[in-house]
């Protein structure tokens, strides 16, 4: 079995295993720090996704790719709006969308859709299921970063069904680390998500 997972790694080199199991690391811990909401999400994060850049760059991965230059920039606004407080108060506490939240959100879904469709078939990569499934991760991915960032607790929801469509892509991409990472996100997520909403419930 664990030859099976991890077999593909006999033709990497040291650098490239030593950054994916960073990434891993720093990834699983930003998501850890988000499910507590503690702003050290972002700063960990940031370190994650700015290698995963150089890692989906070199697997041609191209909308994951692209989701990791968008959570780099994405990490640093959220990393700001977090810090953001009025008379003592965050001004982006934890809350649950609203009808602009949705709508913004479903430019964001249908937006990205689009342009990463766009970039595949400019660069005639769309000559495989990946491709297509990349394509929807990806905005799905887009649409969470941003919810993480205003502190909706839809954004779990979000993340729980693209890290459940990402464990087999990244395995069937030999990258088995990342797979996993995945899989301990979706974990993760659905923590995530009952933590915040008892926070929410004793608000009320």
């Amino acid at each position: 079995m664990i030859e099976l997972l991890f077999s593909q790694y006999k033709d990497y080199s040291n650098l490239f295993i030593f950054l994916e199991l960073t990434a891993v690391v720093f990834g699983i811990t930003s998501v850890l720090f988000a499910r507590k909401n503690n702003i050290l999400v972002y700063p960990t994060g940031l370190i994650s996704t700015v290698i995963y850049v150089y890692i989906l760059l070199e697997w041609k991965l191209f909308g994951d790719f692209i989701i990791n230059i968008y959570y780099s920039f994405m990490s640093i606004l959220g990393w700001y709006l977090w810090t953001r407080k009025k008379n003592g108060a965050n001004v982006f506490p934890i809350s649950v969308m609203n009808r602009k939240d949705y709508v913004f959100s479903s430019l964001i879904f249908g937006g990205t859709l689009l342009f990463i469709a766009l970039v595949y078939h400019f660069f005639d990569k769309f000559t495989d299921w990946t491709a297509y499934v990349d394509t929807l991760t990806t905005a799905l991915f887009f649409v969470g970063m941003w919810l993480m960032a205003k502190r909706k607790i839809e954004n779990w929801i979000i993340w729980i069904v693209a890290d459940i469509i990402s464990v087999p892509l990244y395995f069937y991409k030999g990258l088995t680390f990342s797979s996993l990472q995945f899989l301990l996100f979706t974990i993760i997520a659905i923590l995530g998500y009952l933590e915040w909403r008892k926070f929410l419930q004793k608000k009320i």
